[in-house]
């Protein structure tokens, strides 16, 4: 059995983030889509939030299990049973660091390969922080993420403008 694990914030899933989650879904018996928690980001949602607005987008999808994860990719790979992680790479840019980020893991475990997939081009651009940018300047997120999430964002931006 091929087990995939795709990790990220996934703060928000975004509809380039679908397109490598769905074709990863057909490469691998099993794909777990694992949410984490970056120290060094800001995020909208909390982990917990992430994780069901990742299941509602993802539910079509009955090879692909979402969990929460806490411990470093490589670890939790091992302890799903999971033997290469899934990533998705936008541009030549993003080239550097996942190159720099799989050797790294390599390092740490090399019974664990890293498969990667180019985004879809009309997704390049597209990242979870500048949908978290435009929404934070009222600006329309529906031709970027799905509409639960849409609606997660709006509730959330307009929760926060209360506060103030």
């Amino acid at each position: 059995m091929k087990i995939g694990y795709y990790p990220g914030s996934f703060d928000p899933i975004t509809f380039g983030h679908l397109d490598i989650a769905t074709r990863g879904a057909k490469l691998f018996d099993k794909l777990y889509v694992a949410i984490s928690d970056n120290p060094n980001k800001n995020t909208l949602f909390t982990a917990e939030e992430r994780c069901r607005l990742v299941r509602e987008a993802l539910k079509e999808l009955p090879n692909v299990e979402v969990v929460r994860s806490e411990v470093l990719t490589v670890e939790h790979c091992k302890i799903l049973g999971a033997t290469h992680i899934l990533r998705g790479l936008r541009a030549v840019t993003d080239y550097d660091y996942e190159f720099q980020l799989t050797n790294f893991n390599r390092r740490i475990s090399n019974d664990i390969d890293t498969v990667f997939l180019m985004t879809e081009g009309e997704f390049s651009f597209l990242s979870s922080s500048s949908v978290r940018e435009l929404a934070q300047f009222g600006g329309d997120v529906t031709p970027f993420v799905p509409k639960v999430v849409a609606e997660a964002i709006a509730a959330k931006i307009n929760k926060r403008k209360v506060a103030k």
